[in-house]
């Protein structure tokens, strides 16, 4: 595995090994821990990784061996109850504390100088601002991968279900720490259960044969929807941001589906005056870890290095590093995020289906209208998926639907660069008050093929509860994640609205019956009026580089 991958830093250290340490864990069960370390005389500091998804593939590699090779002893620990550990795994109550019980375990290592580090991505991220709850003073520096702080905010982004990202996390948390091999069929037949689990009802019977079985905290994840209730107590380990003074380093993508929290938390560490990077790459989740590998790691070995070893040399002189798309494909280096060299510039839609950077001279005027029918929901075309669909994708055919809108500008005379968060203004009204709004921003190129930059869905409920009232037009705003995309000169800015984006999200039934036990579908209708916009971060388009 090492030898596939390109551009990595050269071998300074054979490295040793001890495999299924015993290390006890809060309440005293067994977590099994492999200890990496450079085979030479002197002492070196420590990097902790805590994984419920087991400790061989691809973590041995990544973490256990690159990083004993660049002088780090490699702490590789599997969480209560996965991976051989003892004890009961929960998806969150265990993490804090084990974190705590193992680092007062290496205190007593003859090897351990005192200088700790954490690293990992998506869960492995989790356990670390769990950690940085209540952190220990001997953690120095935190390297967060396309990472989660806030386990509710992942089931529900936006309060809509994230029916196809939370299937094929549970599958993961169920089934990797058990061995390749029992991941890659599980994988497998959840691919084949998934289109029958999303059309079936109820959804809280219909997954059970995709996971092979029941799995407790999915359904009470289903079961609560409320972030607010007190299942959740304990579940967003985020605030740990807003009062650490652990520098952090935050790498994610803009098709991960951890973006929003992690530019969440860098904005949190930010205003706590702690010391923080940030690296945004044109990645999805998974691609950070594959094709993104050599850069992720390059700026994670550089961190590590800074505050572990005190050798700041390979650390980039600017706080934010992203990768500015479309018509560029170059890094940029910026002084923060989001960047202040920006300007808030709207685009309206028109009843035409086109979008105008004038404000509408009549304000009377109709916008169109769909119907959403749960029976045959808007499918969903790539985006911040887990799975091989992810990423930018041709929105055609999608958008050909009689259940998608789309508004499109005239082909732009000079580049235009959107560096920041998006959103859009609606003004929207329904027929039943059980409704979703899938905003999507698009590039469209001069041939007509369309491809996604960025989104995001908004979930409508009767106002006070009374669908009656659902005919009276509302104001949303849609928050549609963030970007930094160049569209070309002869390039067009569309903007797509549709009532849903399935199976990444869970159909909204149209009845407000609970998501898990819902058995009706109802139709729902539409509609759009002025005032609505657009809003875009538009900057100068940089110098490369």
């Amino acid at each position: 595995m090492r030898r596939s991958w390109k551009g990595l830093p050269p071998k300074l250290y054979d490295v040793g090994y001890e495999p299924a340490l015993a290390v006890p864990a809060a309440d005293g069960s067994p977590l099994l821990t492999d200890h990496y370390f450079p085979l030479a005389e002197g002492d070196f500091p420590t990097v902790l990784v805590r994984s419920p998804y087991g400790r061989k593939l691809p973590w041995a590699p990544m973490y256990g061996v690159l990083l004993a090779e660049q002088g780090f002893h490699v702490v590789l620990q599997s969480c209560r109850g996965t991976g051989g550990s003892g004890g009961t795994y929960a998806l969150w109550e265990h993490e804090a504390a084990d974190g705590l019980a193992t680092v007062d375990w290496l205190r007593g290592r003859p090897w351990f100088t005192g200088v700790l580090g954490t690293i990992g991505p998506s869960a492995l991220a989790y356990v670390q601002w769990a950690l940085a709850v209540d952190p220990p003073p001997e953690l120095r520096a935190m390297v967060v991968q396309v990472s989660l702080h806030d386990i509710h905010g992942f089931f529900y982004p936006s309060g809509s279900f994230s029916l196809e990202n939370s299937l094929i996390m549970t599958m993961g948390r169920v089934s990797s720490h058990r061995g390749a091999a029992r991941l890659m069929w599980s994988a497998l037949r959840l691919r084949r259960h998934l289109p029958k689990i999303a059309r079936a009802l109820p959804l809280g019977e219909a997954y059970v044969p995709g996971l092979g079985g029941r799995v407790p905290f999915l359904e009470e994840a289903m079961a609560h929807p409320d972030a607010d209730d007190p299942h959740w107590r304990g579940a967003d380990a985020g605030a740990a941001a807003g009062r650490s003074s652990v520098p952090t380093s935050l790498i994610t993508g803009w098709y991960d589906v951890c973006l929003d929290q992690t530019l969440q938390q860098y904005d949190r560490l930010r205003r706590a005056n702690c010391e923080a990077a940030l690296l945004v790459g044109p990645w999805t989740h998974n691609s950070a870890l594959a094709q993104g590998w050599p850069e992720v790691f390059a700026d994670s070995l550089a961190w590590l290095r800074a505050h572990l070893c005190l050798d700041p040399s390979g650390l980039r002189e600017s706080r934010v590093r992203v990768h500015l798309g479309g018509g560029r494909q170059t890094w940029h280096d910026l002084p923060d995020w989001p960047s202040a060299a920006t300007t808030e510039r709207r685009w309206y839609p028109g009843a035409d289906g086109t979008l105008d950077d004038r404000a509408p001279q009549d304000a009377a005027a109709a916008l169109p209208s769909f119907r959403y029918d749960p029976a045959d929901p808007t499918p969903s075309v790539g985006g911040p998926l887990l799975s091989d669909k992810s990423g930018p994708r041709d929105n055609t055919a999608l958008e050909a639907r009689d259940d998608v809108l789309t508004f499109t500008g005239a082909p732009l005379a000079e580049p235009l660069c959107v560096i920041g968060p998006v959103g859009v203004e609606l003004r929207v009204s329904t027929d039943t008050g059980h409704a979703d709004v899938f905003a999507r921003l698009c590039d469209v190129d001069r041939s007509g093929r369309s491809v996604n930059v960025c989104d995001g869905l908004w979930r409508l409920r009767p106002a006070g509860g009374d669908p009656a009232a659902a005919a009276d037009p509302v104001d949303v705003t849609v928050p549609m994640s963030a970007t930094a995309h160049c569209f070309p000169a002869g390039h067009r800015i569309r903007l797509q609205i549709s009532g849903g984006a399935h199976p990444r999200f869970a159909r909204n039934t149209g009845t407000g019956e609970p998501m898990a036990t819902a058995t009706r579908l109802v139709a729902t209708k539409v509609s759009l009026h002025h005032p609505s916009a657009l809003v875009l971060p538009v900057a100068e388009v940089p110098e490369e580089s």
